[in-house]
């Protein structure tokens, strides 16, 4: 500052004025930067969150599923860890003819019960995905092969049992039921293939059913409970 017609209290306040207003600009500059980071990482987050997703039924699309069972897979192989588990994999049982009956938004919204249905009988470390047109793949980690036909079972009578009645007409839901379990390191094709098998013996053997694995042991069916093959 060279203005030597100014006093020295008002020259003190234009040099504190010059230090200050860069650092009060700077600040709030500072800030709304940190503001709209955060606002963009919560926009990803939830980017992602949709991209993985199915819209229908809220739960994972097939990639984001198979992506998390390969996942975990690959790391329990790389940690040389004996874990068990199982793949489920869930088809509505007549879809085309609920589709052909009763129009497409009332088999959108049978898949919605569906995917409900299959959430309320897991656990928070469970994935569950929609891997096809009326096809659900369920991976349980870390449990035994009993373990997960009790799972399976679960899912299959409370489907069974849930009421449908779009327009006031009864419309019964049902699902067939493959699974396949593990105790050792397996790849995702493995156990999909090994899964699919057994949904194609449960739809082949009159639907409404689960089929395991020889390798699961699975508990003899009381009676009036669809028989495991």
């Amino acid at each position: 500052f060279n203005f030597p017609y100014l006093s020295p209290e008002a020259v003190w306040r234009a040099q504190m004025t010059d230090l200050m207003l860069p650092l009060v600009l700077g600040g709030s500059f500072l800030f709304f930067l940190m503001w709209k980071i955060r606002q963009l990482a919560i926009a990803q987050r939830d980017l992602s969150v949709i991209a993985a997703t199915d819209s229908l039924t809220a739960v994972l699309n097939r990639g984001a599923f198979s992506m998390l069972v390969e996942a975990y897979l690959e790391q329990t192989r790389k940690q040389e860890q004996t874990r068990s588990g199982a793949l489920l994999i869930i088809d509505a049982d007549h879809f085309k003819s609920i589709n052909d009956r009763l129009g497409h938004d009332c088999g959108d919204q049978a898949l919605k019960l569906i995917a409900q249905a299959i959430k309320g009988q897991l656990r928070g470390s469970d994935i569950v995905g929609r891997i096809g047109g009326e096809e659900f793949g369920v991976f349980l980690p870390g449990v035994d092969p009993s373990q997960s036909w009790v799972v399976a079972e679960s899912i299959r009578r409370r489907i069974r049992e849930m009421e449908f009645s779009p327009g006031g007409r009864p419309c019964p839901l049902s699902v067939s039921i493959g699974g396949t379990s593990f105790t050792g390191p397996i790849t995702y094709e493995e156990i999909f293939s090994a899964a699919d098998r057994r949904l194609y013996t449960a739809k082949s053997n009159g639907r409404d059913q689960v089929s395991f694995d020889p390798a699961g042991t699975s508990p003899a069916p009381a009676p009036g409970v669809a028989t495991v093959h």
